[in-house]
């Protein structure tokens, strides 16, 4: 069997090692001349990482980024609404890992090159169309100035080209972006350890709000902090549409004037970030299909939401492996492919909805809806049983609620090949 993957993010060369792990022969298509992995952050939940480690890549990750140990809100005013353990710390038998998303793409990117063969990823092939022949499907590709760049035939087509996907658009083609009047800012920033140092925090509520978490220890004992503040775009304002572009750092640094507190000044680490980069906080609305004969979609093609309770990388992993489960299955290609869609697009369909409503971090609306000047005891303004029960909610729609991911056997079960 032959699958053509368009895209070579996290979700395209994910899926490319379990596919190959099952030993089904990929062939990766990125639209880009050159991959130039940022340097951003990125969460990866035990329930991941568990599939990262099952493809033999645990420790390269854990030896590159930081073991998360604790989440924890807080409220504009630096108060501490809610904290619980994570990872390990929590009992999982895989860590939850804070890293660099460049640090994760150069280790995937090497894993391919080392197992499928650096023949098997070709850049600056943007999908131009396909089409279905008898039982293969057929790319055509162009090069980044537009002309033609061959084509490539397969049993199946994954797209894994992200939000802007070509695939989906085939299917969808009418569809838009969902914006919701918030700006994102984010960056990166060398700083000294707050709290324990494997502390992830989110801080405000839902119109102003903070995520930071360090991803990487630095050799001076300093760690390099990832930051993500989001901020509602003024009344009137037209939506932005450019994606990650350079922000007027002044004006975030504004916005967050006075969030200086006694274990972190998130004012400041915006400040001393050197680049700050921006973009609008889109999703896309569900659908209700994924997959189309011998063509279906994963990651953010399939299921793109808004980047609350770090799942996107983390989803874009397990559809990979879901789906490479449901080829061992199966010698019908076409029935995998629905096996796959229908283990999947509930879940992901009901995250993105949850994710607009804040998922995990529903306590801080909640508390500032109730407390907005403050409290002097959280339980005053939020009950035990409601912060837990929001907690686990979460965790069991996402699929890595403690019992689920060290239950249950890994999607794949064979030893991973060194190519």
């Amino acid at each position: 069997m032959q699958v053509i993957i368009v895209g070579g993010g996290i979700a395209g060369l994910s899926a490319a090692l379990s596919l190959h792990q099952i030993g089904v022969d990929c062939r990766i298509c990125e639209s880009v001349p050159q991959l130039e992995p940022l340097g951003l952050g990125i969460n990866l939940q035990p329930n991941a990482v568990r599939e990262l480690t099952a493809l033999g890549l645990g420790e390269k990750l854990a030896n590159a980024g930081i073991l998360t140990a604790e989440l924890a809100f807080y409220n504009k005013h630096g108060q501490l609404i809610w904290t619980e353990p994570r990872g390990t710390a929590a009992g999982y038998r895989w860590p939850q890992i804070s890293i660099s998303r460049g640090k994760l793409q150069e280790i995937l990117l090497g894993a391919v090159a080392e197992r499928l063969g650096r023949h098997a990823l070709a850049t600056g092939h943007h999908l131009a169309s396909f089409e279905e022949r008898g039982d293969k499907v057929v790319a055509r590709f162009a090069d980044p100035a537009g002309q033609p760049a061959g084509e490539a035939e397969g049993d199946l087509l994954i797209g894994a080209d992200g939000i802007h996907s070509a695939v989906r658009k085939h299917f969808y083609p009418g569809e838009a972006a969902v914006f919701d009047g918030y700006l994102h800012y984010r960056g990166t920033v060398a700083g000294d350890p707050y709290l324990t140092g494997r502390y992830m925090v989110v801080v405000g509520h839902r119109t102003h709000r903070a995520i930071i978490y360090p991803i990487v220890a630095l050799p001076d004992g300093k760690v390099m902090i990832n930051w993500l503040a989001y901020t509602k775009i003024p009344s009137g304002s037209p939506p932005l549409e450019a994606w990650d572009t350079a922000a007027d750092k002044g004006l975030a640094v504004d916005r967050f004037e006075g969030w200086t507190y006694p274990w972190l000044d998130v004012q400041g680490l915006i400040a001393r970030t050197e680049r700050v980069l921006q973009l609008p906080n889109v999703d896309r609305d569900p659908i209700p299909r994924w997959s189309f004969s011998r063509v279906t979609l994963i990651g953010d093609a399939a299921h793109p939401m808004q980047p609350v309770g770090a799942q996107a990388g983390s989803q874009a992993v397990v559809d990979g492996r879901v789906l490479a489960a449901a080829l061992l299955e199966t010698g019908d290609p076409v029935e995998a492919l629905v096996r796959y869609q229908d283990r999947r697009i509930a879940a992901m369909n009901d995250m993105i909805i949850r994710n607009r409503n804040l998922g995990l971090e529903t306590v801080l609306q909640m508390a500032e809806e109730r407390a907005p000047n403050g409290f002097a005891n959280i339980s005053d303004v939020l009950s035990q049983d409601e912060l837990e029960s929001t907690a686990s909610s979460f965790k069991r729609a996402a699929g890595f609620d403690l019992e689920t991911v060290n239950s249950r056997q890994s999607y794949v079960e064979l030893r991973p090949s060194a190519g």
